[in-house]
C-alpha cells in the first residue's frame, strides 16, 4: 500500500487537502469532489492531526494556508500536475499534442484569439486549450502549463517572462465624443464613468487614473461592469467614458468604434507576463506555443500608441 511504503496520509485525504488549498475554500472543494463541506472539514482535520501542525488558518472570512500548508500544497500540486500529464498522454496514445493556456477574458478576446490563426497555420498538429477566467485561482488548475498575467512580474512558484507593457487613456463612443467636444483632461472627473469591477487588484481603474494624473476628483457612482469588454460595449453605445488599455482597444479605435477622449495618456503601472510553474517541466507543445507567444510579443513591443513620444509621462 502507498501509505505503508511512503508513510503518507491516504491519497483521498491528500486529494481533499489539495482541492481545499487550491480553492482556499472548503465549500468549493466539497462542490468539486461532490461531498459535503462537513466531510471536507473532517478530512482536513484528520490530516492536520496526522502531520501534527495546522495546515489552514480559519477565520470568519474563510481559510488561508499556513506556512506548512503552503509547503505541502506546492508539492502536491506539482505532483498531481505531473501525474495528470502522464495520464492524459496515456489516454491520447500520443496521437495529439496539447497545451493549456490561461488568461483573462479581456486579453483572450482582444489580443490573443485574433492572433491565433497564425499559430494554427504554422503548427496544425498542436491543440491549444484556452482556460479563460478573470480569477487567478483558476490558473492553478492541473492542466494549465502557461499563463498570461498582468501585474509586476512576481508570483509564487512561477517563472515570469515579460511580454510587453501598456499605455492607458480615456475612450468613448463617437456620439459621446461629439457631445463632449473640446473637453479637457481636467474635466474628466465630471463625466459619467464606466467602471470595471476587476478581480485583479493590479488593474488600474478611474480612481487610480485620476489620482496619478493629478486631476482633482470625487467620483460619484457611474455604471459598473464585471468585465472589461462589456464596459467597452457600453462606451461604444455612448453611455460614458472608460479607461482604455492601448494593447487591447487599439483595433477598436482603428475601426472607428471607439475614440480617445482628451490627450491624457499614462503608462500602465504593470505589464503583461507569460508565466509557468517553476516546479514543472513544460511539454514539447507548451515550449512551441511559448516561443510563438514571445515572437508575437516582440512584434507587439515594436508598436507604440500614437503620440506616445510626445505624451507627458508620469511615474506610477
Amino acid at each position: 500500500m502507498v501509505r505503508r511504503f511512503y508513510n503518507l496520509p491516504s491519497l483521498t485525504t491528500l486529494a481533499v487537502f489539495e482541492a481545499s488549498a487550491r480553492h482556499l475554500s472548503f465549500k468549493l472543494a466539497a462542490s468539486e469532489l461532490n461531498v459535503t463541506p462537513g466531510a471536507i472539514s473532517r478530512q482536513v482535520k484528520a490530516i492536520e492531526e496526522e502531520v501534527g501542525v495546522p495546515l489552514f488558518v480559519r477565520s470568519g472570512k474563510g481559510v488561508a494556508l499556513t506556512h506548512a500548508g503552503e509547503e505541502l500544497y506546492n508539492v502536491l500540486a506539482s505532483g498531481f500536475s505531473k501525474a495528470s500529464d502522464v495520464v492524459r498522454s496515456i489516454k491520447r496514445g500520443d496521437r495529439a499534442r496539447n497545451v493549456t493556456i490561461a488568461c483573462s477574458d479581456a486579453f483572450a478576446t482582444m489580443w490573443l484569439i485574433p492572433r491565433m490563426p497564425d499559430f494554427w497555420r504554422r503548427y496544425p498538429d498542436i491543440v491549444v486549450d484556452h482556460l479563460i477566467s478573470d480569477s487567478a485561482k483558476d490558473y492553478r488548475r492541473a492542466e494549465v502549463e502557461l499563463r498570461i498575467r498582468y501585474g509586476f512580474g512576481a508570483w509564487l512558484d512561477e517563472t515570469a517572462e515579460l511580454l510587453f507593457d501598456d499605455t492607458i487613456y480615456p475612450v468613448c463612443g463617437l456620439g459621446f465624443a461629439a457631445a463632449h467636444e473640446g473637453v479637457t483632461a481636467a474635466e474628466l472627473a465630471e463625466l459619467p464613468h464606466l467602471h470595471v469591477d476587476w478581480v485583479d487588484p493590479d488593474w488600474a481603474g478611474w480612481e487610480e487614473v485620476l489620482l496619478r494624473a493629478g486631476i482633482p476628483h470625487a467620483l460619484h457612482g457611474g455604471r459598473r461592469f464585471g468585465k472589461f469588454n462589456v464596459a467597452l460595449q457600453a462606451a461604444m453605445a455612448d453611455q460614458g467614458v472608460a479607461v482604455g488599455w492601448d494593447r487591447l482597444v487599439r483595433n477598436l479605435i482603428d475601426e472607428g468604434k471607439l475614440v480617445r477622449l482628451t490627450e491624457l495618456m499614462l503608462p500602465a503601472p504593470g505589464a503583461y507576463y507569460l508565466t509557468s510553474n517553476n516546479n514543472r517541466e513544460l511539454s514539447t507543445a507548451a515550449v512551441v506555443f511559448k516561443d510563438w507567444l514571445l515572437e508575437m510579443a516582440e512584434q507587439e513591443r515594436k508598436i507604440a500608441p500614437d503620440n506616445l513620444a510626445s505624451a507627458k509621462r508620469r511615474d506610477w
